[in-house]
């Protein structure tokens, strides 16, 4: 089996000290400690998951959003393989139909432990991580809970440099950023609770968090929800096959793990993600064929642009995918030029050999916790899609719980930031008492905020606030 792990970077470094030796389907499968299932077996060219009418499908997200890399972990079904780190001895097998019942030997009953905490935040990305420390700092009892085995959200598979002032950690990688952010939460003695997740919400304030160890009763005197956005699809022939994936899980799979995604590539939208994602490529190893725009200009910065275009990468603007084709995993696509109207223009179609297709179309906020919560929820194209209604303050319709980053509206990783410290600030507040000092911090970010939204491709986002923002 061919290797696709990525031995030379130019940025990172990947640690691959300890073997870990599981088997799959019979076979014995050598992984090293940190990786997830799916990136070992991704690493060893197996990339098909999940069965659908028309053939095999593989993973998509890779952060858990989706239901394309289902395996049975000791007979166990359903575990998203993206999520789940490889150990030692495991048995893996892949979900190909609708699993039995597990019988569970030994089976003892879980006692359900109960914990108080002043906040609870859900999510460790930029948001929520913010949150937790503005909030620790001001002397608050925080329980921070993530379901991936690893805090730091998206910021951790980040290779450019960020943007900004130093304050905000501008001209810091991503993933550099995340590392600061998990230091500066564990010294203000943020208790981070991983590969666990939040599965309801119930009478007076309680919240039903699932863990490795068992379920947790929460009791919660404030929450700041902070669970990210998912990444859109595309509805194209061939959409199915292995080898389709989010860009964000191909940087999961490049940047997070050392693992090519593919070798020869297109890229599908030219906003930052796609630019982005196509000269992170670039570094990986993978060839980029080219980067489709449906648009009659890019949507991203002139500065990502450049770097892909000095690179031999052509930005093809008013352009779509119309097909992927493939036995069991993509061999080709089939690309076209789009009319003013944004349908294919006749014999215009192209096709472009590939391994790989990647999806850069967009983020939908991740905002069904709060659905289920109760709070008011609208749902703002401008934003994403359904988002809660919310104050300046990111407190929501229900007192006391807050909503901070992608969650309440799709933007950038620095805006992200600001929100958790605001939400945070906030949700501080509401327990200690309205300080003068924490008043006009808190006024300093919402200027801050506001500041980092003078761009042009904020106009959209602040169109979209004037529908969500409610006065008190």
């Amino acid at each position: 089996m061919k290797d696709a792990r990525i031995y030379e970077h130019p940025i990172l470094t990947f640690n691959r000290k300890n073997k870990v030796t599981f088997t799959f389907e019979g076979k014995t499968i050598e992984a090293y400690q940190g990786e997830s299932i799916l990136a070992a077996l991704y690493a060893i060219g197996i990339s098909a998951f999940t069965k659908t009418p028309f053939g095999s499908m593989g993973p998509f997200c890779m952060i858990g959003k989706c239901s394309s890399c289902f395996v049975k972990v000791n007979n166990i079904p359903y575990i998203r393989s993206c999520k789940e780190p490889v150990r030692e001895g495991i048995k893996v097998e892949r979900q190909w139909d609708l699993p039995d019942i597990p019988q569970v030997s030994n089976h003892k009953k879980t006692s359900m432990r109960t914990k108080d905490v002043d906040l609870l935040v859900v999510g460790a990305g930029p948001a929520g991580l913010s949150a937790s420390i503005e909030a620790a700092k001001r002397g608050l009892k925080v329980l921070l809970v993530d379901e991936h085995f690893k805090a730091g959200g998206q910021l951790v598979k980040q290779t450019h440099k960020f943007f900004g002032s130093k304050e905000l950690m501008g001209g810091l990688r991503g993933f550099q950023i995340a590392e600061k952010l998990v230091k500066e939460a564990i010294e203000n003695n943020v208790e981070i609770l991983l590969q666990s997740s939040v599965f309801g919400y119930f009478k007076e304030g309680v919240y039903g968090i699932a863990t490795p160890r068992g379920l947790i009763k929460v009791n919660a005197k404030t929450a700041i929800i902070s669970t990210g956005a998912t990444e859109r699809f595309l509805i194209f022939k061939g959409n199915y096959l292995p080898g389709v994936m989010g860009a964000g899980g191909a940087q999961t799979l490049m940047n997070e793990y050392g693992v090519k995604p593919g070798n020869v590539a297109i890229v599908v939208g030219a906003g930052n993600v796609g630019l982005i994602i196509a000269y992170q490529l670039l570094q990986a190893g993978v060839k980029v064929k080219a980067v489709l725009e449906i648009m009659p200009e890019i949507g991203g910065w002139f500065v990502h642009a450049a770097k892909i275009r000095r690179l031999g990468v052509p930005i093809l603007v008013s352009h779509t995918l119309l097909e992927a084709r493939g036995l069991d995993h993509v061999e080709s696509a089939i690309i076209a030029g789009v009319d003013k109207n944004f349908k294919p223009i006749a014999n215009s179609e192209m096709e472009i050999k590939c391994d790989l297709i990647l999806l850069a179309v967009g983020l939908r906020p991740d905002s069904r916790l709060l659905a289920q919560m109760g709070a008011k929820m609208k749902w703002i194209p401008e934003l994403g899609g359904l988002v809660p209604l919310h104050d300046e303050y990111f407190e929501t319709t229900i007192p006391g719980v807050y909503v901070a980053g992608d969650a309440s509206g799709i933007e950038e990783a620095t805006t992200a930031i600001l929100s958790g410290k605001i939400a945070g600030l906030s949700a501080g507040m509401k327990i200690i008492g309205y300080q003068r000092d924490l008043i006009e911090e808190r006024e300093r970010l919402i200027r801050e905020l506001y500041k980092t939204r003078e761009t042009k491709f904020s106009k959209r986002v602040i169109a979209g606030l004037s529908k969500v923002i409610i006065s008190r």
